[in-house]
């Protein structure tokens, strides 16, 4: 999921080829804090001033703008450009696996899907929705547990969206291709023989798989668009812990109407619709907490 944390820093200085790191003026911060807060609804408290230097130094060198400033000089005076895109894309930082925390995904097998092919027999389709899906583990993980699990479902329509601001996680979702660090981050042995095939140094989804699954560009913090349509699902984890409270509020509000009246949305652990959208009611299925229409 895209969203803004601590990294560990590597080392920038010393490096061949590494733009210098200057140190960030208090102006120039205070100019990107706020551009990526009007952006993207990513804030930077005080003291972030190391992230956005080790975040934004590797753009000096690819623009050719001798330093940190420099960059931020040209960002200031097309804040709208391609640059500008990069500096949001660089300010994210996505963090994903696949079954990650695996408790939702064994509740989608054992009560989400279930309840929902009951209730959706009729017209025999599934949409569901990833909105901060990085680079693809957790919409490929549900297509997973769909293929693995509910070869009745090879007859319906199943659509699963993946949306996410960076474009650049959005081009590596749609190939599908992983390293043998993130497959062994999650992924059970019998499903990766099963369903990827070995490339040189990295794992590729069957197209079977990757074809389950669409990805868009789509900007949580802004509003969505009305062609996005209804889910009997949402996936929305691990995003809202990053935004400030009237994001969280604006998200909810807009993810329940693009959620089917008796659809399931699912959360981070760390994350609730408790006094911030009451519009939903809380609903515990195995180990794991589901939200749905009040």
């Amino acid at each position: 999921m895209t969203n803004l944390t601590t990294p560990t820093l590597p080392s920038i200085v010393g490096l061949p080829g590494a733009a210098p790191a200057a140190a960030l003026v208090p102006a120039d911060f205070d100019f990107v804090r706020t551009f990526v807060k009007r952006e993207a609804a990513i804030t930077l408290e005080d003291g972030k001033e190391y992230l956005v230097t080790s975040r934004l130094t590797p753009l000096v060198q690819r623009h050719g703008a001798g330093d940190l400033a420099g960059l931020i000089g040209r960002l200031r005076m097309n804040p709208a450009s391609a640059l500008g895109r990069e500096v949001v894309d660089a300010m994210t930082t996505n963090e994903t696996s696949f079954f990650r925390d695996i408790h939702p995904f064994e509740s989608l097998r054992t009560d989400v899907l279930p309840e929902l092919i009951r209730a959706r027999g009729a017209r025999r389709s599934l949409r569901i929705w990833c909105g901060a899906a990085s680079s693809g583990q957790e919409p490929y993980t549900i297509a997973l547990v769909i293929k693995e699990h509910f070869p009745e479902l090879s007859s319906w329509d199943i659509q699963i969206l993946g949306t996410d601001i960076s474009p650049s996680m959005l081009a590596k979702a749609q190939a599908g291709s992983y390293s043998q660090l993130e497959v062994n981050r999650g992924m059970p042995a019998p499903m990766l023989v099963k369903y990827l095939q070995r490339h040189g140094a990295h794992w590729v989804l069957r197209d079977d798989i990757r074809k389950m699954v669409r990805y868009a560009p789509l900007n949580l913090a802004q509003r969505f668009p009305a062609t996005l349509g209804r889910f009997d699902a949402v996936f929305m984890r691990n995003v809202l812990i990053y935004f400030d409270v009237p994001t969280k509020t604006s998200i909810l509000r807009q993810t329940r109407t693009h959620l089917a009246d008796d659809g399931f949305l699912i959360l981070g652990g760390a994350e609730t619709t408790v006094g911030v959208d009451n519009d939903y009611r809380r609903v515990l299925l195995g180990r794991t907490v589901w939200y749905r229409a009040a």
